[in-house]
């Protein structure tokens, strides 16, 4: 007979007291609990987050826009920080880094060097005659198309129309309307779509702008629940209600499934603080405290979380251009470490800095998230200073699958470290191999 415990048997009865009915009824009662909790907190939509946006008026955008901001960003690196060693002195790069992180930035922008693309029709693009909004928005459709077709659009790219306000409501629902029927004329809708709806203060919009993507879908045919849009947090009224509610929260909910992420707006949203030009950041403590709520309230909803930007661009003298980045690197560095894995980004001088911050940020992490992912596991035996969970365990595979995804990190140093290969992490993250997206080379 084999013991299982402490004087207990491996056929043992062991002794209750509750009558089995008790579970019965609480499982009968706890049962609609349990599936809105199901409903409400689906958890991670286990598909690859874009590390930035980038807006482009829709005015300006054209059919090189995407290379033309690579080949800038790539001008001004060799320009201002010819090789490895001088970017790493700039940014205050470890020096074991400065090779891996500079030849990375230097094949993203070459390959990749847009990952969200948003074409801008609200303030970046400004109030114009319908004609030539409708016209505008049109082209969008087709460009989009056509380099989706030709397989050189962004992984993810769409739209910001005008908001729900009621002075430019209609001018935002007709220029949707055009640039989503353009992009069904010329084929389909693009599997990395995206939709942005900005300055959003109440639930109510964001029901509306649902209630409008499903119209949409009913008028084409389309599957219900297939247009999706962001929720852009840039008043004071979509983080804190009048009656003191997280109305963030609220908003989410209004979008019946349809919200896929929350974008902070960091300067119309300091404005409405009341914080002076001067003032307005990313690292402000009014911004600080938009993002907390932002956090909370999308945390296990599938909604993923998107930091603002700053304005201050690299250009003018190598000085100039050096603060700039540094300013831009920190920040970037700063919302990474606050799991805000996404941000804005709007020069294309911006782009080096990004990309540095986030491989850097998960190449110095690899061999430490590795080594515990394989401990927890169990692939290489020994000694482990940190005793994992499973929701750590979770954590640290979707630290390395957004390495993957990015291109800070090749698939062979994290099977080397880890002894996992990509499925692996997949698996653990709780994500879809099929749905990983990974730009890296292996």
């Amino acid at each position: 007979m084999r013991k299982v415990g402490i004087g207990v048997s491996e056929d043992a009865t062991v002794a209750t007291s509750l009558p089995g009915s008790v579970t019965e009824e609480l499982a009968a009662r706890l049962a609609p609990v349990d599936a809105e909790l199901a409903r409400r907190y689906p958890g991670e939509p286990g598909t690859r987050q874009p590390v930035h946006t980038v807006y482009v008026p829709a005015d300006a955008y054209s059919a090189g826009t995407v290379a033309d901001w690579g080949g800038q960003a790539l001008e001004l690196l060799r320009q201002h920080a010819p090789g490895a060693r001088e970017f790493a002195d700039v940014l205050g790069l470890p020096e074991e880094l400065a090779g891996s992180v500079y030849e990375r930035v230097l094949a993203k922008l070459e390959r990749e060097p847009v990952e969200d693309l948003r074409i801008d029709f609200e303030d970046g693009y400004g109030v114009r005659p319908d004609a030539e909004e409708d016209a505008a928005a049109a082209r969008a459709a087709r460009l989009i198309a056509e380099s989706c077709a030709a397989d050189g659009a962004p992984p993810y790219a769409g739209i910001r129309m005008k908001c729900m306000e009621a002075a430019v409501r209609d001018r935002g629902i007709r220029t949707l309307d055009i640039f989503l029927t353009g992009l069904l004329e010329a084929g389909d809708l693009p599997g990395g779509l995206v939709l942005t709806l900005p300055k959003v203060s109440c639930p109510e919009q964001v029901e509306a702008m649902a209630r409008l993507c499903g119209e949409f879908e009913k008028a084409r045919g389309l599957p219900p629940g297939r247009i999706g849009f962001e929720i852009q947090i840039e008043t004071t009224q979509s983080v804190l209600g009048p009656d003191g509610r997280a109305t963030v929260a609220l908003m989410i909910e209004a979008a019946g499934g349809r919200a896929t992420s929350l974008h902070y707006g960091t300067f119309d949203y300091s404005a409405s603080c009341g914080v002076s030009a001067a003032y307005q950041a990313m690292d402000h403590p009014v911004a600080d405290y938009a993002k907390a709520v932002m956090q909370v309230a999308a945390a296990g909803t599938g909604v993923r979380l998107s930091d603002g930007s700053t304005n201050i661009v690299p250009s003018g003298s190598r000085r100039q251009v050096h603060e700039a980045w540094r300013l831009h690197h920190g920040l970037v560095r700063r919302s990474l470490a606050r799991a805000y894995y996404q941000g804005w980004d709007m020069h294309p001088g911006h782009l080096p800095t990004r990309y540095a911050a986030t491989y850097s940020f998960y190449r110095e992490g690899m061999e430490q998230a590795a080594a515990r992912l394989a401990a927890y596991a169990g692939h290489f035996g020994g000694d482990g200073a940190v005793m994992d969970e499973p929701a750590t365990a979770r954590a640290l595979s979707n630290y390395l699958l957004r390495g993957l995804d990015c291109g800070a990190l090749t698939s062979g140093e994290v099977a080397r470290y880890s002894g996992m290969t990509r499925a692996d992490l997949d698996r653990l993250a709780g994500r879809s191999a099929a749905t990983g997206q990974a730009t890296a080379a292996t």
